[in-house]
């Protein structure tokens, strides 16, 4: 069966289960097995959305499988509704982004109340990654990612906590947000350090909150990286803490050209991202400022 034949399968399946709903709710066919068409129609909206999946009509399997997440709420079955809504999520997700949120939403909210946080926490990673890529609005893509975290912590899942957690300080700073990103970054780094498995990553969390102080304060960075060497000594060797030390000398003798040769002798070995470009620029530009001040 070509695509059209599986679209002209699915509309028929529809159609029928339009009317089995429809006489569901008559009196006669409450009296009459109403619950059971309710079901039979459920399943052949089911179909229908598979068939449009097939087909990839992915609007109307959107739509098909949402209907079938309603009916499955108004047969009290829970899960089913969940499940169905995050189908109808996965399909609308190709082609209507806000729609994808609304029943990821729903299914979030049936999660919540069932107990179940570790996959509400999961769906709100999703609706972030939409926010992200699709909507491109990464305040709200924060929220999301705050919330996500919240979950997991309270489910001890640190993990999974951290990896949110990082998302919301990486664009917290990009936002200006510095002294959020700072509390954020700090987190991470000291849940880092107590971890044999992520202890290494602590230099990196340490290292970026570093930076943010950097932006807004020339003593508060010195100070900060003194607090992370005392609390991580690891951190003293590593080739963060070395750049930060060469680059906060160079911000006091204002001299733009030491702290621009830093920053590339560091790049040779550890290639730096397009987040930790803008954030060396925004401090760099602090120099620029200083000097500008002085004339």
């Amino acid at each position: 069966m070509d695509n059209a034949g599986k679209e002209e399968e699915a509309l028929r399946l529809m159609a029928e289960a339009d009317k089995k709903m429809k006489s569901s709710t008559s009196f006669l066919g409450g009296m009459f097995g109403g619950s059971h068409k309710v079901e039979e129609a459920c399943e052949m909206y089911a179909r229908a959305a598979n068939m449009f999946k097939m087909a990839k009509n992915w609007s109307a399997a959107g739509n098909a499988f949402r209907q079938v997440a309603k009916i499955h709420m108004q047969l009290q079955n829970k899960h089913d509704s969940a499940t169905s809504f995050i189908d109808a999520g996965t399909a609308y997700k190709k082609v209507d982004p806000q729609e994808a949120i609304n029943c990821l939403s729903a299914a979030i909210d049936i999660y919540t109340d069932m107990g179940r946080f570790t996959i509400a926490a999961r769906h709100h990673v999703s609706i972030a990654e939409i926010y992200e890529s699709e909507m491109v609005d990464v305040e709200k893509a924060i929220i999301h990612y705050e919330q996500a975290a919240d979950y997991y912590k309270g489910e001890d899942s640190k993990s999974s906590a951290n990896k949110c957690l990082v998302k919301v300080g990486f664009y917290s700073a990009q936002l200006e947000q510095y002294q959020k990103a700072i509390e954020i970054y700090e987190q991470v780094g000291t849940n880092c350090m107590d971890d044999p498995l992520m202890k290494h990553n602590a230099k990196e969390h340490f290292f970026k909150a570093a930076l943010c102080h950097f932006i807004v304060d020339e003593l508060n960075a010195k100070l900060a990286l003194e607090k992370y060497e005392g609390m991580f000594p690891a951190f003293s060797d590593s080739r963060e803490c070395k750049l930060l030390k060469k680059l906060l000398e160079a911000h006091e003798e204002q001299n733009s050209e030491a702290f621009t040769e830093a920053v590339k002798e560091f790049d040779s070995i550890s290639r730096i991202d397009q987040w930790l470009t803008t954030m060396l620029l925004r401090v760099k530009k602090t120099i620029q400022e200083d000097v500008g001040d002085m004339k």
